[in-house]
């Protein structure tokens, strides 16, 4: 059963797939560990008109609010917050989503590169093996990109852009988001009996 996960985001387009990731992990009981960037909260507000303090402490119950679920459920961090137990792998942390994840923070992770704490935590799902997911969301996509995601493949992480299938036949944007975030979930190994399967 997976009971801890790390939850990032960055200052990519696509807020609603890590607001939906973290409300489904809530409502089956995971632990989150919740990492912001700064160009994240920006994103947050403008394509989902949610506005987070600048007080980390704080965001756990906002978001809890936001998407209905137990606020225990959150533990939020600072990105300078280096005692965080997602900076070392002694924690026994082993599974790390970074959703969305700008083309910045995917580069800096394939180079090894960790000026701060979601960079830290997605290395140290790299050296632990561990899983990291990482949920890109940019178009088109530039050679540079597309070499950084074949490093990061190459080093065990699972690439999973934001492009949802048609099959299923969505029928609003929640629909679409969902296809996306059960192939997360999948990755994850959560329990998620509710996903559109292809010939099911």
């Amino acid at each position: 059963m997976v009971d801890r996960v790390a939850i990032a985001m960055t200052g990519a387009s696509g807020a609603c797939y890590g607001l939906r990731l973290m409300q489904r992990l809530g409502q089956n009981g995971v632990r989150m560990h919740i990492l912001l960037s700064d160009a994240a909260r920006i994103v947050l507000k403008h394509e989902a008109e949610l506005v987070l303090t600048n007080e980390p402490k704080d965001w756990g119950c906002q978001l809890a609010d936001a998407l209905q679920i137990d606020a225990a459920s959150l533990c939020t961090h600072a990105l300078d917050d280096w005692f965080a137990p997602v900076a070392s792998g002694s924690a026994g942390i082993r599974r790390m989503v970074i959703v969305p994840c700008s083309m910045g923070t995917l580069g800096r992770i394939a180079h090894g590169l960790s000026g701060n704490l979601i960079e830290r935590a997605a290395d140290v799902q790299l050296k632990e093996k561990g899983k990291l997911i990482i949920v890109p969301r940019e178009t088109p996509l530039s050679a540079v990109h597309l070499e950084n995601m074949l490093t990061l493949a190459k080093l065990g992480a699972d690439i999973i852009p934001a492009m949802p299938g048609w099959y299923h036949r969505p029928h609003n944007l929640d629909d679409l988001v969902d296809f996306v975030v059960d192939r997360v979930l999948d990755h994850l190994a959560v329990d998620n009996p509710g996903a559109k399967r292809w010939g099911v």
